[in-house]
């Protein structure tokens, strides 16, 4: 009896074919209903029996919702519940190889089966998710980057603690802010965060075939080469690492080496510059199997690499069209010396008390030149300032007057923070930005903008030049 059921569903199976090119992620079980219907496979009364029996389901879960109280709720919860119905139903869908036999079993079955068998899936799903964040704890890299440990330590719980799978399965609940190299946008849910975390824990499996200090020094290179503050920008570190070591194997270094110098920059310019596009694949390529042969990667680690080659080529051909591959290729780039000591010093902050009773001082003065000897007399850390400069207690000339007691080097660190996305990577030069600049984000930058911009040339040009002086890590913005 069972071999005739399977023997007549396999006919049923081969009697049609699904388009699959019209079946939509997201609502895969909407989409595969419509084409089977198109297709001749689902009749419209089936179709129509479907649709009634979804909202039975959907009144039942409505009831489960209100904990028998009402049988009605807004609109914007029964959609919610719906959408969360029909996830459940997707997972049951895609758990088949072909989309014709889940039309099978749409002709067969009843909805509730498929929905608890759905919802069954995703319980699974959400326990293989649950040890795939215990294995990314396990081996979390040791790195100073915000977005990765935020996303480790705070939102990936805020899903594991919170997740609904039955009001709430399409929900993904956490701001994932750190970037993979691959990704797929479009998943939602539990289906999202275990690709998500998948990826994260292959990642960082190849991020650990190199030392501590390697890894922190493409890090810190990474922000010098780029003039921005690694540890708050959003990057992905994988990418980074991977880069280097084919870079390192065809300037002639090994696979487990990501340290380059000027000259294999230089020789790597010249050879990657001089290629024709398709002998620089060939090179690209060659370097990329001998990586995965030398760090012995395993097949899941292989093919996840291989999915990264194409985007890499495409980078690396970009950066030969513009002949400047000095934001592609982490090399070491030496810290200039300090010629002066931070005038703003972040150690010496005030307490939030201490802060009020001088900005009420300040605000209690109607002379300037006391407002800005009360200021110069009392404020040295760089929060304190922008403290200060965001409470509202300066108009007019008066922040003309501060800005014009500020040396080139204070100048040049208030520029780093208006111009922080303008610096970024380097390119621009600083007399283009301040002349092209007329936005601020807040009042007192604008009088910032407008105060620099008047300077004489040459000051602008001083304080251009002091901005590469300051590093990120001596100093914080927020």
């Amino acid at each position: 009896m069972d071999l005739d059921n399977t023997l007549n569903r396999y006919d049923s199976v081969s009697n049609f074919t699904i388009d699959k090119s019209k079946l939509k992620q997201s609502q895969y079980m909407l989409s595969l209903l419509k084409e089977g219907q198109n297709v001749g496979a689902i009749t419209s009364e089936k179709a129509c029996q479907i649709q009634v029996e979804m909202m039975q389901i959907l009144q039942r879960l409505i009831g489960q919702y209100t904990q028998g109280e009402s049988t009605s709720v807004t609109t914007e919860t029964a959609e919610g519940i719906m959408v969360s119905l029909m996830y459940a139903m997707d997972a049951y869908a895609l758990h088949f190889e072909k989309p014709e036999e889940v039309v099978v079993h749409l002709r067969s079955d009843s909805v509730k089966n498929i929905y608890t068998k759905g919802v069954e899936l995703l319980h699974h799903y959400f326990e293989e998710t649950k040890q795939l964040y215990q294995d990314v704890k396990k081996m979390k890299l040791d790195v100073p980057v915000d977005a990765y440990n935020l996303t480790i330590d705070e939102s990936l719980p805020v899903f594991m603690n919170n997740y609904n799978i039955i009001f709430e399965a399409q929900n993904t609940m956490a701001s994932i802010d750190y970037p993979l190299a691959i990704d797929n946008m479009q998943l939602q849910g539990v289906f999202y965060i275990k690709q998500y975390l998948e990826r994260l824990l292959i990642e960082t499996r190849f991020c650990h075939f190199f030392n501590h200090q390697d890894l922190m020094y493409v890090l810190t290179n990474f922000g010098r080469i780029c003039r921005f503050n690694y540890r708050i920008e959003l990057f992905n570190i994988f990418e980074l690492m991977i880069n280097n070591a084919v870079f390192s194997l065809l300037s002639g270094g090994g696979a487990n080496q990501v340290r380059i110098s000027e000259v294999q920059y230089d020789r790597l310019s010249r050879l990657l510059s001089d290629c024709h596009a398709d002998k620089r694949a060939n090179l690209i390529n060659e370097a990329f199997d001998r990586l995965q042969r030398d760090l012995q990667t395993d097949q899941t680690l292989t093919s996840y690499i291989n999915l990264y080659r194409d985007e890499f080529i495409q980078r690396v051909n970009n950066a030969a069209e513009i002949d400047s591959f000095k934001m592609l290729i982490i090399r070491e780039i030496e810290e200039s010396e300090k010629p002066m000591a931070l005038m703003l010093n972040e150690n010496d902050r005030m307490s939030d008390i201490e802060i009020r009773k001088l900005v009420d001082c300040i605000m209690g003065s109607e002379n300037i030149t006391e407002k800005i000897s009360l200021i110069r007399d009392h404020f040295v850390s760089l929060h304190d300032y922008l403290d200060l400069l965001n409470s509202g207690c300066l108009f007019d000339d008066e922040y003309d007057a501060l800005f014009a007691t500020f040396g080139n080097f204070e100048l040049a660190i208030f520029a780093k923070i208006v111009f922080y996305e303008e610096l970024r990577g380097g390119i621009r030069n600083f007399f283009d930005i301040v002349a092209d600049c007329t936005e601020a984000k807040s009042e007192w930058e604008t009088y910032y903008i407008k105060f620099i911009k008047q300077l004489e040339d040459e000051r602008i040009a001083a304080v251009g030049h002091l901005i590469d002086d300051i590093d990120y890590e001596e100093i914080s913005f927020y």
